[in-house]
């Protein structure tokens, strides 16, 4: 820290959850939307994180009503994996992470230097109120259930965005989970949407939804929010566990005409092992299939 002692803030907390398992939740971008917010109002919709020695890193922090939103980043400086993680805003003040293994629990600590706007009580309130929000996720996640996929497809952000949410084109890289398969609803911010498709009986089956988060060309998170079988809405029950509450994320990073693709199904708490085998299976197909049609339009 270059700055003086009197501007400097501590954060600590101990986690009961492994130190690997601790830092894969705190660096995965997949899990920093799930616990980057100090207080419910606010939400971390987008995070992005090249977690190397000159990588940058982003969480989109924002009011859940939309009102108010900013950009935590900065490069990192320092990355020993399990160990210490340290970086420089880009504001210019410094951070520093470090985590210690105490047997099967973990303690997280965070210096970092005071801003000028706002009293360093205030600061170090919410700074720890974040970390407090991590170690309540990390202890709960520790059984729930994520899964990642990614793909690089040979097109700008912006031509993968727009192909796969067009209504055809997701019918058809999407037909590698139900040859049937379609939405009904918008995909802007804070919309409702049905995701269908139909069994060999031709009924309908498929999920509730809401858009939560929508930056074109960079981000889309879709909250599932319950099941849809022979065509009725279902929002109680033991499939609809499985995915309630889940969250499906999909970041576009875009450099060289190229686009890496990374789908994060993220917090499914009761997800069964016939399910995650069935997703393991398909998403590659589906993304293959994605990547086939944006390459050829």
């Amino acid at each position: 820290m270059k700055n003086q002692t009197n501007n400097i803030i501590t954060v600590n907390a101990r986690i009961k959850a492994p130190i690997d398992k601790v830092w894969g939740f705190f660096t995965g971008p997949e899990h920093i939307v799930g616990w980057n917010n100090a207080s419910d109002d606010w939400h971390t919709p987008r995070a992005e994180n090249d977690l190397k020695v000159g990588g940058r890193f982003l969480s989109r922090m924002e009011a859940r009503d939309g009102s108010v939103g900013f950009d935590f980043s900065g490069t990192y400086t320092k990355v020993e994996p399990l160990s210490d993680i340290s970086y420089t805003l880009d504001d210019d003040r410094l951070v520093q992470v470090s985590f210690v293994a105490e047997g099967t629990e973990t303690v997280v600590t965070t210096t970092f230097e005071a801003e000028e706007t706002n009293s360093k009580e205030l600061q170090q309130t919410g700074w720890q109120a974040i970390l407090d929000n991590f170690k309540k996720y990390s202890e709960t996640a520790v059984n729930k259930s994520s899964i990642h996929f990614e793909i690089t497809i040979n097109e700008t952000p912006e031509k993968v965005f727009k192909t796969m949410l067009d209504a055809k084109h997701y019918a058809s890289w999407t037909a590698v989970f139900n040859p049937h398969s379609g939405f009904e609803g918008s995909w802007e911010k804070g919309s409702r949407i049905r995701f269908l498709g139909e069994d060999k009986d031709g009924r309908i089956h498929g999920m509730v939804s809401r858009i939560k988060e929508n930056i074109p060309g960079r981000f889309v998170s879709i909250e599932h929010l319950g099941v849809i079988q022979d065509g009725v809405e279902i929002f109680s029950g033991p499939i609809v566990d499985e995915f309630a509450g889940s969250l499906e994320n999909y970041t576009f990073n875009g450099g060289n005409g190229q686009t890496s693709l990374s789908v994060d199904m993220v917090s499914m708490q009761n997800l069964s092992p016939e399910f995650l085998s069935y997703f393991e299976k398909t998403w590659p197909q589906a993304l293959e299939k994605l990547k086939t049609i944006c390459e050829a339009e």
